[in-house]
């Protein structure tokens, strides 16, 4: 075999190389579509791989079944590599998205009566979240209000004696019926059909710790196909696509 014939067999397996990259599914979900059209431009093949849930996309990266994942702030991810010792690391940051809280009964924070019931998430670092818009709007404080692992025992004052439960992040939307108010990570909001810019009684900061962030093992991040995948997210077209469709829900960071 010729010289020139291996490097064109060696060419063609690396062109059909499929990187595959976990979400969750909605937002992020829709968000990768176009990043795949992007790539696929450029000359890399993603597959995109949907989850219902938090914990599955960074365990399916750190055994292999992943190259990627694209879903998750650094507070979340850091606090699983915490838990668990996987060697995940972040490439860049991708998108922002301030969390709201949202309620059927109240048109404002205000209104909530006293022991009102609240449901927030019971993964650590988006409960944390959910404890950080209230203390942002005065309505409890924390020991910390800039620390991204409060938890209920760090409220420090709760003039309302409201009670909190605690849920799986996914059940978060269905609890809307059953309780005063709910802090909603937005892109379970969206599948459920709210608008955290225009349905939320109140929203954290934009720029806040929250931004959601491309990971990949370790020992992957100098791989040319890191680079290749986070230019394509971080590209003109799928910002133009969050504008046209997302309105301020989700918005670009480059």
């Amino acid at each position: 075999m010729t010289a020139l014939a291996v490097v064109v067999l060696l060419t063609g397996a690396a062109r059909a190389e499929t990187v595959r990259v976990g979400v969750t599914a909605g937002p992020h979900a829709e968000i990768l579509d176009v990043v795949k059209k992007v790539a696929a431009g450029r000359g890399l093949d993603i597959k995109v791989v949907e989850f219902t849930d938090y914990v599955i996309p960074n365990q399916a990266l750190a055994l292999g079944d992943l190259e990627a994942n694209s879903f998750q702030h650094e507070p979340y991810l850091k606090n699983q590599l915490s838990k668990t010792g996987w060697k995940i690391v972040k490439v860049v940051n991708t998108i922002a998205s301030p969390q709201g809280v949202y309620s059927l009964k109240y048109k404002k924070l205000a209104d909530l009566p006293d022991g009102a019931r609240v449901a927030i998430a019971n993964d650590p670092s988006n409960g944390a979240r959910g404890l950080m818009i209230l203390a942002l709007h005065g309505v409890i404080k924390l020991r910390d209000p800039n620390n991204v692992a409060s938890t209920i025992a760090d409220i420090t004052d709760n003039p309302k004696k409201l009670r909190f439960v605690e849920l799986d992040a996914a059940q978060l939307p269905r609890s809307l019926q059953d309780v005063d108010l709910v802090s909603i990570n937005n892109n379970y909001a969206v599948q459920a059909g709210l608008n955290p810019a225009t349905d939320a009684i109140a929203r954290e900061a934009a720029d806040g710790p929250w931004v959601n962030i491309l990971a990949v093992r370790e020992e992957d991040k100098d791989k040319p196909w890191v680079k290749q995948l986070a230019d394509a997210f971080r590209s003109d077209e799928v910002k133009a696509f969050l504008e046209k469709r997302f309105k301020g829900t989700y918005v670009a960071t480059w």
